[in-house]
């Protein structure tokens, strides 16, 4: 009982070996729905599945869990209970307290499946912490986590491979940088360019057929993030006509005007945070002790890159001037359009101050 990985949760399943509870969370939703759903098929088997399998909506009271749960399997040896998105924070003390009751004399001829596809309840909550702590007494909890990007990274390459087609690692990270880390867009992505890579080679191909930079670049659309990640680099570069391309590109893409602030400061905050480390004699990782870089250590990366040949006394007016158009959008009647050319225009006067 207690917590387990994505690989012990296969071995059980391959094994037949169910427990009577899980709860499976975390922020990598894709990998959520599908071992949930595998959990699912192999506790509810084959026979007679609109009996054996109970599928409860989110609002779903205890009673209701409990009625479903304790029922038993019609003409088969299993059934299961699906309750997806389940809030503990809407119950009551009562509530909860039968709820615990239940988990603890769950049947064995029952597996009750808590998931969570598109909600993730706050674990600093104690109604949330007492779910997860009667999971792992009287069941199991596997937490999907997002993959870092050389994980990702790996999974596209086999992908691709899976697909007959040839992608190298370098056009991989590109695909990283510009689709981010969450796995259902990138393996969308993938079927994309893979389907582009097979068309475009004709029948018979040679060789696998080659997923290519220009590919990616003409057909993977950017994150906010990593337009702005050009961006930055346009302005870091005094490049006008880039900054404005990319803010452009942006806007084109119907990102709020706050959103496209946020992601602009947040690739300026880590260009400071790399530039204050390396002048106190720093490696540019050191702000991955503090800051949320888990599985994004490409960040400081870009940064590094960045930040390069710009004093730290820029960096801070640049922060002042993202700060006056963050109170600009928010509180001025100036269409959010004027504000983020003028700033545009500002980061990049100071970068040429840097420069002269």
């Amino acid at each position: 009982m207690g917590a387990i990985n994505e690989t012990e949760l296969k071995r059980q399943l391959s094994q037949g070996q169910l427990s009577s509870l899980y709860v499976v969370r975390g922020e990598e939703k894709y990998l959520v729905s599908r071992w949930a759903r595998r959990i699912l098929k192999a506790a509810g088997g084959d026979s007679f599945p609109e009996f054996n399998r109970n599928e409860l909506g989110s609002s779903a009271t205890v009673d209701a869990i409990a009625d479903a749960a304790e029922a038993l399997p019609f003409f088969s040896d299993h059934k299961c209970v699906s309750v997806p998105d389940w809030d503990p924070e809407l119950q009551d003390a009562t509530e909860l307290s039968k709820l615990q009751e239940l988990l603890e004399n769950l049947p064995e001829t029952t597996t009750l499946v808590f998931w969570y596809p598109t909600q993730e309840p706050d674990g600093r909550k104690a109604k949330v912490k007492n779910l997860w702590k009667w999971a792992s007494q009287y069941g199991q909890v596997l937490e999907c986590r997002r993959r870092d990007p050389s994980e990702l990274r790996k999974v596209l390459l086999r992908e691709a491979e899976k697909a007959g087609c040839s992608l190298s690692r370098e056009n991989a990270g590109k695909i990283l940088e510009y689709a981010g880390l969450d796995l259902h867009l990138l393996l969308s992505e993938m079927q994309k360019l893979c389907a582009y890579a097979l068309g475009t080679a004709g029948e018979n191909p040679a060789s696998p057929p080659e997923i290519t930079a220009a590919m990616i670049e003409t057909l993977v659309p950017k994150t906010a993030e990593a337009t702005a990640f050009l961006l930055a680099n346009a302005l870091a570069a005094g490049n006008f006509e880039g900054a404005y391309r990319h803010l452009d590109t942006l806007l084109t893409q119907n990102q709020e005007p706050i959103a496209i602030l946020g992601a602009l400061s947040s690739v300026y905050v880590d260009m400071y945070r790399v530039k204050a480390a390396l002048e106190s004699g720093k490696p540019a990782t050191a702000p991955a002790e503090y800051g949320d870089y888990k599985g994004r250590e490409f960040r400081l990366r870009s940064g590094e890159r960045n930040a390069r040949g710009v004093p730290l006394s820029v960096l801070r007016r640049s922060l002042a001037l993202l700060l006056q158009a963050d109170l600009a959008l928010k509180g001025s009647k100036l269409s959010p359009r004027t504000v983020l050319d003028q700033l545009i225009a500002r980061l990049l006067l100071a970068s040429q101050e840097a420069a002269s």
